[in-house]
Formats: C-alpha cells, sequence, structure tokens
C-alpha cells in the first residue's frame, strides 16, 4: 500500500519535496493557494549558489551597525514599526552569528551546498529543463583594493576548505568580461561554479510538471486549514476535504503560521526583498550575473530582461510593498549598466524566510510522528530546494539519508 503525504507549499523547495517522495512510490498532494513557484521562488536571483558555503551573518562591527541603523542604505532597509516583532529573532541571529558559534552555521551549510548543481542537474534532466540551467558562474565587483583582497582571501578560503571555484579579476579583466559595464570598478570574483538560471520560475514549473507526469497531484487549498483526522492528516481544497498520513510544512516564510497550531514555533522571520526588469541600451549585454558588494543589489540576465534584485527589506509581515530598495538600487545601477526602461509594471516583492542559526529547518516536527518541516533556507532556497527535497524524502521513507540531518532538526529551538 503506497504511502501518503500532503506538502504544504508548491515553491522550489515544496516541489522538490513531493518529486522526491514521488520518486519512492509515495501517493503525494502538493498542496498551495497558489500556482507552483509564485511565491518567493518567483522573485529570486536565480542563481544556484555552489560558493555559498558561508552564510550571510548578522553584522557585528560597530561602524556597520551603525551606517544600517541610519535606515538610508542601499542593502539593509527597516520599517521601524516592524522591529518590536523582529527584535528577538533578530538578537538570535546576532548571537548565532558569534565567530565560536558562526563555525556551525557554516559547517552545516557547507554540507548541504556541497551537491546543490548535482541534485538539480538530476532533476532538470528529468525534467527536460537543463536549458534553464546556465554553467556561466556569477560576478562579485568591489570598488576599493581592501575590499577585493579581503574577497580574495576568502575565496582562496573557500576553494581550500570546501572545494570552491574562482577566479579573480583585476579591473582591466572585468572590463574584458563584462565590456558595457559604464562604472570602472576595481575588480572582481568570478564564482565559476555556480548556475544561473535564465527563469527561475520556469524552472519550478518544470519540476512540477516532472511531479505530475509521475502520478502526483497539485491541488489549490490553504495550509492554515490544516487539521488532524483518523488517518492522520485533513486539509480543506478547492476540490473537498484531502486526508493523508503523512503532512509537510514547506510554506517559507509562513511556515509556522501552521507549525505553530500543533505546538511547533521556532523562531523564523523574514527578509522581504523586490525586484524589476530592465531592457538594455542598445545592443549593450550582460553576460553573466553580477553583484555589487559596494552597494549589496544584483544585476541578473533572465529571459524577461535584466532582473535587478535587491537587499533585505524588515517589515510587518501584513505590510504593503514598500520598494524604497528598488528607490535607491535603481540609480546605482544605472550608474553601473546601461539599462534602459522598467519592463514591469509594479516592482515584484517577496520574503525570504531566515532562522537565527543561518540554517534551515529540515525534519520531523517535535512531538509528532507525522509532521515533517522544509523551510527557512533564506537567501538559498533556489539552491538548495532539490537537496532539502531529497534529504527529507530519505527521511521520511526509512533510508539512510544522503547526509547527517542532525544541524537541520526542528528540535534545536
Amino acid at each position: 500500500m503506497a504511502r501518503t503525504a500532503l506538502v504544504l507549499g508548491a515553491g522550489i523547495v515544496g516541489v522538490s519535496v513531493a518529486v522526491h517522495l514521488r520518486r519512492r512510490g509515495w501517493d503525494v498532494m502538493l498542496v498551495d493557494r497558489q500556482g507552483p513557484g509564485e511565491g518567493a521562488s518567483f522573485g529570486n536571483g536565480g542563481l544556484i549558489q555552489r560558493e555559498a558555503v558561508y552564510p550571510h551573518p548578522f553584522p557585528r562591527a560597530l561602524a556597520e551597525l551603525q551606517r544600517i541603523a541610519r535606515n538610508r542604505a542601499v542593502d539593509v532597509a527597516y520599517h521601524p514599526l516592524a522591529l518590536p516583532h523582529v527584535a528577538s529573532p533578530l538578537l538570535r541571529y546576532w548571537w548565532h552569528s558569534a565567530p565560536q558559534r558562526y563555525v556551525r552555521a557554516v559547517l552545516g551549510h557547507s554540507r548541504l551546498i556541497a551537491t546543490c548543481l548535482d541534485e538539480h542537474m538530476v532533476l532538470a534532466r528529468e525534467a527536460e529543463a537543463t536549458d534553464l540551467l546556465r554553467p556561466i558562474g556569477w560576478l562579485q565587483l568591489y570598488g576599493t583594493a581592501a575590499g577585493l583582497e579581503r574577497a580574495i582571501a576568502k575565496a582562496e578560503a573557500a576553494r581550500r576548505e570546501f572545494g570552491v571555484n574562482s577566479v579573480a579579476l583585476d579591473g582591466t579583466a572585468l572590463a574584458v568580461a563584462e565590456p558595457h559595464l559604464l562604472a570602472e570598478k576595481t575588480g572582481a570574483i568570478h564564482w565559476t561554479d555556480p548556475y544561473s538560471v535564465s527563469d527561475p520560475h520556469a524552472l519550478t514549473l518544470a519540476y512540477a510538471r516532472l511531479f505530475t507526469t509521475h502520478g502526483g497531484t497539485i491541488v489549490t487549498g490553504d495550509a492554515r486549514s490544516l487539521q488532524r483526522s483518523a488517518s492522520g492528516w485533513r486539509l480543506s481544497s478547492t476540490d473537498g476535504p484531502i486526508e493523508a498520513e503523512q503532512a509537510v510544512v514547506a510554506l517559507g516564510a509562513a511556515s509556522t503560521e501552521v507549525t505553530r497550531q500543533f505546538g511547533y514555533a521556532p523562531p523564523l522571520f523574514g527578509k522581504r526583498g523586490y525586484h524589476m526588469h530592465y531592457t538594455m541600451r542598445g545592443n549593450a549585454v550582460l553576460n553573466r550575473p553580477l553583484v555589487d558588494s559596494d552597494s549589496g543589489f544584483g544585476l541578473m540576465p533572465m529571459r524577461r530582461g535584466i532582473r535587478l534584485t535587491t537587499g533585505v527589506e524588515f517589515a510587518r509581515s501584513n505590510a504593503p510593498p514598500s520598494p524604497v530598495q528598488l528607490e535607491r538600487a535603481e540609480p546605482v545601477a544605472r550608474a553601473l549598466l546601461p539599462l534602459d526602461r522598467r519592463v514591469d509594471a509594479t516592482p515584484w516583492a517577496g520574503v525570504r524566510p531566515a532562522m537565527p542559526d543561518m540554517l534551515p529547518v529540515i525534519g520531523r516536527a517535535p512531538a509528532h510522528d507525522n509532521l515533517w518541516c522544509a523551510f527557512g533556507h533564506a537567501h538559498q532556497g533556489l539552491t538548495l530546494g532539490p537537496t532539502t527535497g531529497r534529504l527529507l524524502a530519505e527521511m521520511m521513507s526509512g533510508e539512510t539519508p544522503f547526509l547527517d540531518p542532525e544541524p537541520y532538526r526542528p528540535d534545536r529551538f
């Protein structure tokens, strides 16, 4: 008899969990209020970041904290009314970012990251979507010699400790690699391992089609209606009640809205971000994605145009979009690249789900035999979707996990 599961959330993580469960013979229903990939998976920077072995720590230098506190930065913005609501998780985030504790985050993160390219390629080949994965890496730009020197040292450490590959470019080499840059930069790190995804939404849809092709079912429903039943779990959908033995919560920043009612409320918090697409003037092109380290925004060549992605905004969950970061970043981006008109009518907004210890939550929920978690991937949801899907499916199926899941266990909080 087939094992049954409800996977709540059809972003890249939930879709990947559903695919891997279905590959193991599970009867799976993938549930979301929207179509696959229409949440945070829709608007990311489109990078599968093999190099991202060092998660983003909370800044601890006084000068950096003062810069952020002024609330005029491009890379970080906050709503003052949101601070009381995020103060506790941010304080924990600061605590976990201390050097002696950050080491644990790096070890846990690097082990997940190590196989991300292979895990994506397995699904992309099956889904006939390898054309969306461009093996061109991305550029991290620096405007000062000191910044570039620190970056080169960090890149060398990543190569030595974690097998991450990169090439350091001086200003001349950078100008050759990207001849349409308007501003002179001291240099860049070219992270050569990552894939650049030309359309992240299309990739999620391709994995969702793979799921349905192999017999999985996609259902429209509200995960907040989840309740216990005699067989395990029941949920309301547009087609009526649906039931399964197991349930997986993969709802990104909204995950605790479901888990809280079953006694599990980890300190999940959201990092809001925005994007906008642009055309380029004349025959100008951007050959590979770039991130301006001095200002903290990304410019990504995609099917729809050049996607400008912002840094982090802290806001209350019900606050309307306020793309101040986009307004701050766009003039700097136009000075860096010959951007022309905006393609989108309005900026896209989404929320990255983050945990204070910089590691996702993957595994069985505390005090439950049949409720599972897969959320909290922060900036690396796209990168780690298939890896998380495989790891959780192996755990749910009683297999020996391909890597030790202990650092990501839900009961660590």
